[in-house]
């Protein structure tokens, strides 16, 4: 009896206990659930509030700023880690925006500058042709090209169109067709008609070659090659030959070591030469052809060294001919000694080489030697 009363009572303690633990888990489970829900309902709103207006927070009031906040970038940066935007591309401000005070422009800015240059600041390119020129020459060369074929006429009007402002390039051009007439009017054996340069001549009784060239201001070797006559002595009676009316004149360039040839005032064509080194710079002005100056291969006695040249030399300077010239103005008045002639050294053509003589390929010498007369032909030096 005893073990059984003993053995009930336990068994009614351990139910009140088990009450008092159930009400308290009861108790901390609403307390919890309590605390939660106050949670859910204000902390988010706390959050998002932070979220939006911290970069104003914390500019407002650093001092509550806490540590960790201290050491982040501002509220726009941890958006933009969030919820990434594309950066844009700069470019240069539109004028509009830029607008100053009363709606007046500010100067932009030089990194928003193009590249490219005011077209105020442009210089227009040179031309190419000069127009008044070009329309000469293409009259010149319908002549040429629509029979029947007019080459006076259009050696005429090429020559007036070199007399005209043009560029280097156009200008060259025309001395490149005016060279190739002269095969024809000049160089040719018949004489055009209506041309004043060029004429038929009946040989007379008695008549002599270099009288006949005399006459006409024009060597007896210019007569001799355009009418194929092999020596003067075979010039015939009532033959009919073609003269030229001389004489012919030359202008050395010394900046372009060129030498034009004409006859009377009329282009014929174009050499190249060679020209007085520093020191023996060739004398500007104006030369004549020295009467008696036209030798071939004459015996020259260097002025420097005193030595004495004979053409069967070995190293005989002067080449195939040699044309005196006289000084009558500019630079080159009262000057002595000068003259065209031909050389052994050709790779000097083209160059500033000589003691001032004017050099030329032994060839076009020989050429040069037959179209110049003493005392008539003039040979103008420029620059």
């Amino acid at each position: 009896m005893a073990r059984s009363s003993s053995s009930a009572g336990r068994k009614r303690r351990g139910l009140k206990n088990n009450t008092i633990y159930l009400a308290i888990s009861v108790v901390v489970f609403v307390v919890v659930v309590f605390i939660l829900f106050r949670s859910s309902g204000t902390v988010p709103q706390e959050a998002g509030a932070n979220e939006v207006t911290n970069e104003s927070r914390a500019a407002a009031e650093p001092a509550r700023a806490t540590p960790a906040l201290a050491a982040i970038e501002p509220a726009t940066a941890s958006v933009q880690t969030t919820r990434p935007a594309p950066v844009p591309t700069p470019t240069p401000a539109p004028i509009e925006q830029s607008a100053g005070p009363q709606g007046q422009e500010p100067a932009p800015q030089e990194a928003a500058q193009p590249t490219t240059v005011a077209s105020d600041d442009v210089l227009p390119p040179a031309p190419a042709v000069d127009a008044k020129a070009a329309a000469v020459v293409a009259e010149a060369m319908a002549m040429l090209n629509s029979p029947p074929r007019q080459v006076i006429s259009a050696r005429n009007k090429l020559n007036e169109a070199l007399s005209m402002p043009m560029p280097a390039s156009q200008r060259l051009a025309v001395k490149e067709e005016l060279a190739k007439l002269s095969k024809e009017w000049l160089f040719g054996p018949a004489a055009f008609a209506g041309d004043t340069l060029c004429d038929n001549y009946t040989v007379q009784p008695g008549d002599l070659l270099q009288v006949i060239g005399r006459r006409n201001k024009v060597p007896y070797e210019l007569l001799m090659q355009i009418n194929n006559i092999p020596r003067p002595q075979s010039l015939q009676a009532g033959k009919t030959i073609k003269v030229v009316k001389g004489p012919f004149h030359a202008k050395v360039c010394r900046s372009t070591f060129t030498l034009d040839l004409y006859l009377q005032d009329v282009y014929v064509r174009s050499f190249k030469v060679g020209l007085g080194r520093a020191g023996y710079e060739t004398p500007t002005g104006l030369w004549r052809v020295q009467e008696g100056g036209k030798l071939i291969a004459p015996t020259w006695t260097d002025p420097d060294s005193g030595r004495v040249y004979k053409a069967t030399d070995p190293d005989y300077p002067l080449g195939s001919r040699w044309v005196a010239l006289d000084g009558i103005e500019g630079d080159a008045k009262g000057r002595t000694g000068f003259a065209i002639h031909g050389t052994k050294e050709p790779e000097q053509i083209g160059t500033a080489g000589s003691r001032g003589c004017i050099r030329m390929f032994n060839g076009d010498a020989i050429i040069i030697y037959n179209m110049l007369f003493p005392l008539y032909s003039k040979v103008e030096v420029i620059e």
